[in-house]
C-alpha cells in the first residue's frame, strides 16, 4: 500500500502514545485520520498535539471491548468518509506480574482488551475496507513481548496469540489486495503500563499492584523509542506490505536464540514422508519463502520519513 494519501485510517487506542505516534505519521502522509479510545481527555489531549502540528484527526469514544459499539463506529466512519481503508487494532493494557499471581478478573480483562479487541476491531472494520474493493491495510498491534516471553506471562500470552492471528489474515486476504501486519514494538514511551489504573470496575480486584508514579517518572527517563518514531515505523511497514513490524534491533538475537531454542527441541530423526504428503497445508506457507520477502526495512527511511 505505498500510496497512502487520502485514505482513510481508524486506529484504536489512538488517543495516547503509540496510537498517537501512528495517527501523527499517517497524517503527516496525508492520510485522513480516525482515532479512537476510551477517555475523553486523551483523545483532546490527540487532537490538539495534532493541530498544534498543523495535522488533524477526528476522535471518536468506543470501547473494543464493546462488538457493537466497534460496528456502530465503524458505520460512522464509513457514512463520514464514504469508506474505510485502513484499521490500526492498537488498543491494549499492559498487565504484567507473574501469571500465579493473576486473579480470574485479570485473565478476563486483558483477554477481552488485547484478543477480543482486536477480534472486534476485525469484525467491524474488514467488511468496510472489503466493500469498495481497492485493498487495504490491518496492523494488529502486538509487542516483543509476543516474541519474547520471558516475563509478563498474561500480556505475552495475548501478544502472541495477536501475532499468529495476523500472519494466519495476512495468508488469508493476500488474493484481495488487503494487507495484514503484525506490529512487534520494544520499549517505546507511551502510557500501556500505567493505563492498567483505569480499570473498568466490572473487572474486579486484580492480584497485581499498579504502577506507582515514582517507576512512571523512571520509565520517561529511560531511552525508549518516542511514540512518534514508532509510529513512522508502521507506517513504513505498511507501504512495504511487512508481515511483520519489528521497532528494536536489540531484540534481534534473543528471538534467534529463541528460535534456535524451538528447532532443537525436535527430535533428530527421519521425516515421515507418507505423513508429511498428507499434511502439506500444515507445514508451511509461501509467505516464509525467502524469495517471497521483502529485504530488510532501513533506518534511514524511516527516519526520512520523520524529517
Amino acid at each position: 500500500m505505498e500510496n497512502v494519501e487520502g485514505k482513510v485510517a481508524v486506529i484504536t487506542g489512538g488517543s495516547s502514545g503509540i496510537g498517537r505516534g501512528i495517527a501523527i505519521a499517517f497524517a503527516r502522509a496525508g492520510m485522513r485520520v480516525v482515532v479512537t479510545g476510551r477517555r475523553e481527555d486523551h483523545l483532546n489531549e490527540t487532537v490538539a498535539e495534532l493541530s498544534e502540528l498543523g495535522l488533524s484527526a477526528e476522535p471518536m469514544r468506543v470501547d473494543v471491548t464493546d462488538l457493537a459499539a466497534m460496528r456502530a463506529a465503524a458505520d460512522d466512519v464509513e457514512r463520514r468518509y464514504g469508506r474505510i481503508d485502513v484499521l490500526v487494532n492498537n488498543a491494549g493494557i499492559g498487565l504484567t506480574g507473574p501469571v500465579a499471581q493473576a486473579t480470574p478478573s485479570d485473565w478476563d480483562w486483558v483477554i477481552d482488551v488485547n484478543i477480543r479487541g482486536v477480534g472486534h476491531g476485525i469484525q467491524a472494520f474488514l467488511p468496510k475496507i472489503r466493500a469498495h474493493g481497492e485493498g487495504g491495510h490491518i496492523v494488529n498491534t502486538s509487542s516483543m513481548g509476543g516474541l519474547m516471553p520471558i516475563v509478563a506471562g498474561l500480556y505475552s500470552m495475548t501478544k502472541a496469540a495477536v501475532i499468529a492471528l495476523s500472519e494466519a489474515l495476512h495468508i488469508e486476504l493476500l488474493d484481495e489486495r488487503i494487507g495484514v501486519s503484525a506490529y512487534c514494538p520494544g520499549p517505546t514511551h507511551s502510557n500501556i503500563a500505567a493505563g492498567v489504573a483505569n480499570r473498568p470496575a466490572k473487572y474486579g480486584e486484580s492480584g497485581y499492584r499498579p504502577p506507582d508514579a515514582s517507576w512512571t517518572e523512571f520509565a520517561k527517563k529511560q531511552p525508549y523509542m518516542s511514540a512518534e518514531e514508532a509510529g513512522e515505523r508502521v507506517l513504513e511497514g505498511m507501504r512495504r506490505g511487512d508481515m511483520f513490524i519489528l521497532t528494536h534491533a536489540e531484540f534481534k538475537d534473543g528471538v534467534a536464540e529463541r528460535h534456535a531454542a524451538i528447532e532443537a527441541a525436535f527430535a533428530d530423526e527421519p521425516i515421515d514422508d507418507e505423513r508429511k504428503a498428507a499434511i502439506p497445508f500444515l507445514l508451511t506457507s509461501p509467505v516464509y519463502a525467502a524469495e517471497n520477502l521483502p529485504p530488510s526495512p532501513t533506518v534511514p527511511a524511516v527516519r526520512q520519513a520523520r524529517a
